[in-house]
């Protein structure tokens, strides 16, 4: 005699399958709202650097000063010899290290690069909720590096 076996899930297989299903739906947005500010941050400072680049590259080619002045306040950059304005968002903490002489008041400096490509130097701290970037500039050559992760008392 040959048992017949029916085809389908039975109501415990269910019950496991809907409750990892809701685990998951838990679980899933918080991680995936991360990706999206890790992104977000990475863009950041890749947009800082490219300024920083081109603020470089227009003292060398046009063989005058020119540097990136960052508004903390009004949270956007400028180049010299750019009109635009980058605005930066808000989720972004930003604080900028870089002589005192090139601070032109308490919200607003700069990083001035020479005709040389050699510059005041700095660098940029730029954080969000679980980590951060620098965005350093080396004050003899000018060159320009994006470095994953900060040091604590930088933001």
């Amino acid at each position: 005699m040959r048992l017949i076996r029916s085809q389908g899930f039975t109501l415990l297989e269910l019950v496991v399958v809907l409750a990892i299903a809701s685990l998951m739906i838990a679980v899933v947005p918080p991680l995936l709202s991360g990706l999206v500010g890790s992104a977000e941050l990475r863009g950041t400072a890749r947009q800082l650097a490219a300024g920083l680049r081109a603020a470089r590259n227009e003292a060398v080619t046009r063989q005058h000063e020119a540097a990136l002045v960052l508004d903390l306040e009004q949270r956007y950059f400028t180049v010299t010899g750019d009109a635009r304005q980058v605005k930066l968002p808000d989720t972004v903490t930003i604080k900028l290290h870089t002589a005192e002489s090139e601070m032109l008041d308490d919200g607003t400096g700069r990083i001035r690069f020479f005709p040389d490509g050699s510059s005041t130097g700095g660098h940029i701290a730029l954080a969000g909720k679980r980590f951060g970037y620098t965005v350093n500039v080396d004050w003899l050559t000018g060159r320009i590096a994006i470095i994953e992760g900060y040091a604590p008392g930088d933001v």
